[in-house]
């Protein structure tokens, strides 16, 4: 372990290697490699973390086999409309309705959490028309339900594709990719902008794997290799398309996730959630709809590290207020993936196009 990387963790300031993961060092740092290019050749990848192309490629499929990380795509936040459903339910469906909701391919994520509602169902449509018909029509009607509020986004600031292990000295990181520009951006900001068949295929090949060959991506979406390159390099040139490498948290020594609702005046809303984004701890920012203005996700190593996490936000932060904490007890589904008690990709249901 560097000098850095020891003082981070000592300090606790930093949340890339942390007390109680499972995954090993030089397993922590090739995710946080794949994280910054994850589909540079592994002779790229292998340098960056000082071993060979060959063991870099072995390492990563065994952490692939067993579910531990993988790597996936999806259309970025500028093509859809995202919301955020917070579900109360009777205690003995809550598990029905989670499972019923998994398997709704609009559906990005459902965590189960202990907080102001039982289950966060994250879902992306096309128009704001579709995205609450499907929510009225597909999850409003399941035997259980008590209530159900949507939050939609409308700023993104910061997502699990911008999220880094921090596992990698920022020179080694440097190697792999040049430094990324804020991710800030409006959700469905290009409109009723839709991926071609063709992109569509594209994407959803990629979500199965991200670092699939451009002939098996041709394959997929029946065009020439020529024309799959060409294709995939223009999406994520353009940021219509999000490629990212995740991993079980709770592996990783990041056992606690946390989703904030918070408050802050309008005039401070953009700079705030850009310097939340940018925060070692936190997921997901967005602003969104409803009676709190940012919704926030953050990593923690522990439940003894929400209260030291919000004195800080609360030193860094005067304006900011924490209206809602919800702790997350399980996340079953996160970006298509299923997921298993330890946070570990057991399967998959593709995502579906943002229209019907």
């Amino acid at each position: 372990m560097n000098d850095r990387i020891r003082d981070l963790v000592e300090s606790g300031t930093d949340n890339g290697l942390l007390p109680g993961s499972s995954i090993s060092e030089p397993d922590l740092a090739l995710i946080d490699a794949l994280q910054s290019a994850p589909r540079a050749p592994w002779s790229h990848i292998g340098r960056a973390i000082g071993v060979d192309a060959t063991t870099a490629a072995r390492r990563w499929e065994r952490l692939r086999a067993d579910g531990s990380a993988w790597l996936t795509a999806y259309a970025s936040a500028r093509l859809a409309t995202i919301g955020f459903v917070e579900i109360r339910c009777r205690p003995r469906f809550i598990d029905a309705v989670s499972a019923a909701a998994v398997e709704l391919p609009w559906v990005i994520g459902v965590e189960e959490t202990a907080g102001d509602f039982d289950l966060l169902i994250s879902a992306g449509a096309a128009d704001l028309p579709t995205l609450g018909r499907w929510v009225r029509d597909d999850i409003g009607g399941l035997r259980g339900i008590r209530s159900a509020r949507m939050r939609v986004g409308i700023t993104l600031f910061g997502e699990g594709g911008d999220w880094r292990m921090r596992a990698l000295p920022p020179a080694q990181r440097a190697e792999l990719s040049t430094p990324r520009a804020s991710s800030r951006t409006a959700y469905g900001a290009r409109g009723l902008t839709r991926l071609s068949p063709v992109d569509q295929a594209l994407v959803t090949a990629l979500h199965a794997d991200a670092r699939m060959s451009y002939t098996e991506l041709g394959a997929a979406a029946g065009v020439s290799e020529h024309t799959a390159r060409r294709r995939v390099d223009r999406l994520l040139r353009e940021g219509d398309v999000v490629i990212r490498c995740d991993f079980a948290y709770s592996l990783a020594g990041l056992s606690t996730l946390v989703v904030y609702g918070m408050q802050v005046p309008q005039a401070q809303l953009a700079s705030t959630g850009s310097a939340l984004a940018r925060l070692a701890q936190v997921r997901l920012c967005s602003a969104v709809s409803g009676r709190h203005s940012l919704m926030t996700h953050v990593l923690l190593h522990g439940l003894s590290g929400i209260g030291p996490f919000e004195k800080m936000l609360a030193d860094r932060f005067p304006a900011l207020e924490i209206k809602d904490r919800a702790v997350v007890l399980r996340t079953p589904k996160r970006v298509g993936w299923l997921l298993d008690e330890r946070g570990r990709a057991v399967g998959r249901i593709p995502l579906g196009p943002l229209r019907p």
